[in-house]
């Protein structure tokens, strides 16, 4: 008889960071005393919790920091307690600190430049994280681009497609989209000019008690308009907000989506956004420099 693997534990943590005194970039280690360990700051998905949201809580618990999510680095794959174990990181730039209070669970916490955390750290996966880290290019905004929700069917919307509302599964999509624009701690929303884009930021609008741009530069293709003109437009507005350093969370079409990714990136890969999905996008000045999927 064939034994079944263990059910896997799902983890998420960060690196999170800040510019040091020295003009060096500082991160933040953990020591926990069960283990007697130095450690990034990590801990285990709440039950149907985004890995994302996970690695801000964790670090936040742990450290007292609160961070903005840049880009995603290494998954770590490994056995804990006789169960297979994957824990996702992100960079994090740190924003504000607490009173960071010891307790059983994390009982210090250390900033340190990226070479003495390396030398430090009690587990070769963690030196390897804090590696692809160090290779960032430098990061100066990051922005939360999502695909509109789910809006029904054109065929059974007798009014004009621009009026055509979410519906259930769509008002779902984005209340559970509002946390993760959150986590970049936006100071804008904009959103193309289709009432379904906008509705899909409403959530996060209450949230964060901001209002909603409309931005026709977001919009799909026209009659008499070229898919390439509108993957252009939408690219140089996010190439903007980006160079502007503006944190902002934008709401776009799944026409324009995929032509705006691969401009921003020159790749030519499966920018395919399914409704009430999206990117976090990391940018240094105007220019991208990592995305991932929401």
């Amino acid at each position: 008889m064939v034994e079944e693997e263990p059910v896997g534990i799902r983890a998420a943590g960060g690196v999170a960071w800040r510019p040091g005194a020295d003009g060096r970039i500082e991160v933040c280690l953990v020591h926990r005393p069960r283990y007697g360990d130095w450690s990034l700051p990590k801990g285990k998905l709440e039950r149907g919790e985004h890995p994302l949201l996970a690695a801000v809580r964790e670090v936040a618990e742990e450290t007292d920091v609160r961070a903005v999510p840049q880009v995603r680095l290494t998954t770590v794959r490994y056995r804990s307690e006789g169960r297979p174990k994957t824990v996702d990181y992100w960079s994090m730039r740190a924003v504000g600190e607490g009173g960071f209070q010891p307790d059983t669970e994390v009982d210090d916490v250390r900033w340190l430049a990226t070479d003495e955390a390396v030398r430090l750290v009690s587990y070769p996966h963690d030196a390897e994280v804090l590696g692809a880290f160090a290779a960032l290019p430098p990061v100066t905004t990051t922005l939360a681009l999502v695909r509109h929700a789910q809006a029904g069917k054109r065929a059974t919307w007798s009014g004009p497609d621009d009026g055509r509302p979410l519906d259930a599964t769509g008002r779902a999509q984005a209340e559970a989209l509002a946390p993760l624009v959150a986590l970049i701690r936006p100071t804008r929303l904009l959103s193309a000019s289709a009432r379904r884009c906008v509705e899909t930021l409403d959530p996060a609008a209450a949230l964060l008690d901001l209002p909603i741009e409309v931005a026709g530069e977001l919009d799909e293709p026209r009659p008499g308009q070229q898919p390439d003109e509108c993957a252009l437009a939408a690219a140089a507005r996010l190439a903007g907000l980006a160079a502007a350093g503006d944190r902002a969370g934008v709401c776009s079409q799944g026409k324009v989506i995929p032509g705006a990714m691969e401009r921003l990136t020159g790749r030519a890969d499966d920018w395919t956004t399914p409704k009430g999905g999206g990117w976090l996008l990391a940018f240094g000045a105007d220019r991208l420099v990592g995305a991932d999927r929401l």
